[in-house]
């Protein structure tokens, strides 16, 4: 079993989810391999046939790819305001019935 070098960041499945369409379609296949179907560098290599260093090459610049698109257009951000808003509305609705 291989350690992998470099933590997961668990952000990057929901930026790929927003911005997966603006990354190519291979950068976006090595991202579903490692953070949605949980594989390692080394099997990701085996079925691609590209080197565990080419994987974790493009793994990365991927997320910094994503990343970039976050720190520009804030769509991530703006989505969890929205929720958190939606979730206060919610618990206010609700009190609001208790009381009636």
């Amino acid at each position: 079993m291989v350690i992998e070098i470099f933590e997961k960041n668990m952000q990057i499945p929901f930026l790929t989810d927003i911005y997966g369409e603006l990354l190519s379609e291979r950068k976006r296949e090595l991202l579903d391999y490692y953070y949605n179907e949980d594989y390692s560098l080394s099997e990701i290599s085996e079925i691609t046939g590209i080197s565990r260093q080419g994987i974790r090459d493009s793994v990365k610049k991927s997320e910094a790819e994503l990343l970039e698109f976050e720190e520009k257009l804030c769509l991530l951000k703006r989505i969890r305001a929205l929720e958190s808003q939606k979730s206060e509305i919610i618990n206010l609705l609700t009190q609001l019935q208790k009381a009636e």
